[in-house]
C-alpha cells in the first residue's frame, strides 16, 4: 500500500522503509548466488567462472533500465508529495511504454552481439561458447526484469516497499527450484541457471501486474496506460540518463576489473565470481538504506519540508555507518566459511578468502559513498553521482591495471584498487556535499516549483 513519508519520525520511517528493501534485493541476490553454487558444487569452475563473467555484463544492461526507472521514481515521488495525481499518471504510463520499447531494443542487440562482447573483455577461448550461450539466455529476460523494476520503482516512489519484497520472495524460490530441475535433475549446466532466472523473472513481474491491478487503486489506470507524455520523457531522461549512467559508469569500471582479472586464469575468475556475489549482499543493504533516504527526500522535497530532508540525511548516515561495521565484522571473521558455500575447490577458496580478509575492511567507505549519493538523488542533484562514481571507477581500473599486469600482485590487488577508488570518490563528493548542505533547503524548495 502506498504510504506518505512527509509526516512521522524519520529514523523509524527510514528503517522500515528499509527492512523490505533489504530483504526484497538480499532475496533477488540469492537467486543470483544460487546459480553460482549450483554451478559451482554440480558443475564445476569453468561454468562457474562463464556464469561470474556474464554477471558484470548484464548488470550493465540491466542498469541502464534502472536508471529509466530511478529517474522516474524521483519524478513519481515528488508528484506523490505534491498530491499532483494528473501528472503521476501520466508519468507512470509513459515510463513503462518508453522502458518496454528500450529494453526489446536492447535484448535484441545484446543476443546479436555476444560473442564480441565477451572477446572484449578477454575472456579465455576455452569457455567462450560456453559464456556465450549463458549470457544470451539471460539477455532474453531483459524486458522481464524492466517490468519487475518498473513495477518496485514506482511502488517504492509511493511508500510501498513491503509489497516488491513478496514477489522476489516468490521468485527467488522458483529460482532455487528451478535451478535444482534443470542443472541437477536434467544435467543442463549453466545453460538451465541461465533458463531457470529468467522465467523466475518473468513470474516476477507477472504477479506485480496482478497486485497492482487488485490492490493499488491509484495505479489502475486503463486506458490510461496508453498515455504517452513526450514533455514528461524528457524530464524523465533527464534525470533517468544521469542515472543510468552513474550506473553504467559503475558496471564498465567492474568489466574494466573482470576484464583484469581474465588474465589471471581460471582459479582466480572462479574465485572472483564467488566473492562478488558476497560483495554484492555486503554492499546491497548499503545502497538501500540510500534509496531510503532518496524517496524520503523526494516526497518532502514535492512538499517542500527542507527540515525534515536534513533530518533524513543525518539519519541515514548514522544507519550507513552502523551497517558498515556490522558487515565488516562479518566478513571478516567468516570468509572461509562463506566461500565453502559457493564453492569446493581449494584454490579457489584461498584466493576468495584473501579478497574477503582485505576488502571487508574497506565496508565502511561504500557504506558513506552510498548514503551521500541517496542525498543527491534525493534532491534531484544527479550529476555529482555521476562524477563521483566516474571517478571512483576510473582510479579503480588505473591501479587494477599495474598492480595485476606490471607488479603480478594477484587478487589481493583489487582491493587495494577499491580503495584508491572509494577515496577518491569522497575526495570529490564532500565538499560538495558540504557546500550543498548549507545552501540546499532554499534550493530544493524552489527548484520543483519552476
Amino acid at each position: 500500500m502506498t504510504k506518505d513519508l512527509t509526516t512521522g519520525k524519520i529514523m523509524p520511517i527510514l528503517v522500515k522503509f528499509t527492512i523490505p528493501l533489504v530483504l526484497g534485493n538480499l532475496f533477488q541476490l540469492t537467486y543470483n548466488a544460487v546459480d553460482s553454487i549450483i554451478v559451482g558444487h554440480f558443475v564445476g569452475k569453468e561454468a562457474l567462472a562463464a556464469v561470474g563473467i556474464c554477471n558484470p555484463i548484464t548488470t550493465l544492461m540491466i542498469l541502464f533500465l534502472n536508471g529509466l526507472c530511478m529517474g522516474a521514481s524521483i519524478l513519481m515521488g515528488m508528484q506523490y508529495g505534491a498530491k499532483d495525481y494528473d501528472t503521476l499518471h501520466r508519468q507512470i504510463s509513459t515510463t513503462m511504454i518508453s522502458g518496454v520499447v528500450f529494453s526489446v531494443t536492447l535484448t535484441v542487440l545484446c543476443v546479436i552481439f555476444a560473442v564480441p562482447i565477451l572477446q572484449l573483455i578477454q575472456v579465455d577461448p576455452s569457455i567462450l561458447d560456453l559464456t556465450a550461450e549463458y549470457l544470451r539466455i539471460i539477455f532474453w529476460g531483459l524486458m522481464f526484469t524492466f517490468l519487475y523494476n518498473f513495477f518496485s520503482s514506482t511502488l517504492r516512489a509511493l511508500g510501498d516497499s513491503n509489497s516488491p519484497l513478496y514477489f522476489l520472495i516468490i521468485s527467488a524460490v522458483l529460482n532455487v527450484f528451478g535451478d535444482l530441475f534443470f542443472v541437477v535433475v536434467l544435467k543442463d549446466g549453466s545453460r538451465g541457471c541461465a533458463i531457470s532466472t529468467v522465467l523466475s523473472e518473468a513470474l516476477c513481474s507477472l504477479f506485480c501486474l496482478i497486485y497492482i491491478q487488485k490492490k493499488v487503486p491509484l495505479l489502475r489506470l486503463g486506458k490510461k496506460w496508453l498515455v504517452f507524455d513526450k514533455s514528461l520523457l524528457k524530464k524523465t531522461i533527464a534525470f533517468g540518463w544521469a542515472s543510468a549512467m552513474q550506473q553504467a559508469t559503475v558496471q564498465l569500471g567492474k568489466i574494466g576489473i573482470q576484464a583484469v582479472v581474465n588474465t589471471m586464469g581460471v582459479s582466480v575468475s572462479a574465485a572472483f565470481a564467488v566473492v562478488n556475489r558476497i560483495d554484492d549482499f555486503a554492499y546491497t543493504p548499503e545502497q538501500n538504506i540510500a534509496h531510503a533516504m532518496t524517496a524520503l527526500m523526494a516526497q518532502n522535497k514535492g512538499a517542500g519540508k527542507t527540515g525534515r530532508m536534513k533530518e533524513g540525511f543525518r539519519s541515514g548516515i548514522i544507519l550507513e555507518i552502523i551497517y558498515g561495521i556490522l558487515i565488516f565484522i562479518i566478513c571478516f571473521t567468516f570468509a572461509r566459511p562463506l566461500m565453502l558455500m559457493f564453492v569446493k575447490d581449494e584454490e579457489v577458496i584461498g584466493h576468495g578468502v584473501t579478497y574477503l580478509h582485505l576488502i571487508s575492511v574497506m565496508y565502511l567507505l561504500p557504506a558513506l559513498t552510498n548514503g551521500i549519493q541517496g542525498f543527491f538523488r534525493g534532491i534531484g542533484d544527479l550529476k555529482i553521482t555521476l562524477i563521483s562514481s566516474f571517478i571512483n571507477m576510473a582510479l579503480r581500473v588505473l591501479a587494477a591495471a599495474p598492480l595485476v599486469l606490471i607488479w603480478k600482485m594477484g587478487i589481493e590487488a583489487l582491493p587495494y584498487s577499491y580503495l584508491a577508488g572509494w577515496i577518491g570518490m569522497l575526495v570529490a563528493e564532500t565538499p560538495l556535499l558540504l557546500k550543498t548542505y548549507k545552501t540546499w533547503g532554499k534550493k530544493a524548495s524552489t527548484s520543483f516549483s519552476k
